[in-house]
């Protein structure tokens, strides 16, 4: 969000303005929630981003707009986890749930994460491709779910969510190559999900 589009949400969301508030929740839930599940786990993160709202709204007249107003509430959603919980840091866990489909070698991608080489017939549009869209979000979906906590949220935050790594490393409190590791080991377990969908037409 530009900051002039950011100062006009402020505004409105100051006057009380109930739509802005469905605005700020619509736009940053997601990524709130992203944050509080690596922390506290699936089971007490929605209670955690309830909680980060109440701060928020009881904070708003407060912020200095030092920074962004997503880095704000994404710093608060944390905060909120980590007192509430006590938790210490946490570090990659070497046992790692399985995804479906296992995973794919490194040597199948370049250092970004990219293929080398991308599975073939990846664009087409005919109509059994497009009926096959639905199916494979649902195993997308499902490969998510089998990740460990933290890579299911590093993955989220840096691609859904677009932060840096670094932003990442500060909200988590973990070392940047931990985020470095968690986001390969579950950019690999996706791309083996999206190869395996290609070859096979199935989850």
């Amino acid at each position: 969000m530009m900051g002039e589009e950011q100062g006009r949400l402020l505004e409105r969301l100051l006057a009380g303005e109930q739509s802005a508030f469905k605005e700020l929740v619509d736009t940053y839930q997601g990524a709130m929630r992203a944050v509080a599940y690596a922390i506290v786990g699936s089971r007490n993160a929605d209670e955690v981003v309830q909680d980060a709202w109440l701060a928020v709204v009881r904070n708003l007249a407060g912020f200095q707009q030092r920074s962004s107003l997503k880095t704000w509430l994404l710093t608060i959603t944390a905060n909120t986890a980590k007192n509430r919980y006590k938790q210490n840091r946490r570090e990659v866990l070497l046992d790692d749930l399985p995804a479906p489909h296992g995973s794919v070698g490194d040597e199948r991608f370049a250092g970004d994460g990219h293929w080398l080489l991308a599975p073939s017939a990846w664009h087409e549009d005919s109509p059994e491709a497009l009926l096959s869209q639905d199916e494979l979000r649902e195993c997308l979906e499902h490969t998510l779910l089998s990740l460990s906590e933290l890579q299911s949220s590093v993955l989220v935050l840096r691609e859904r969510q677009g932060l840096e790594l670094e932003q990442i490393c500060n909200l988590l409190d973990i070392s940047l190559s931990n985020v470095r590791v968690l986001l390969h080991r579950a950019r690999l377990k996706v791309f083996a999900t999206l190869e395996h969908f290609e070859e096979t037409g199935q989850c």
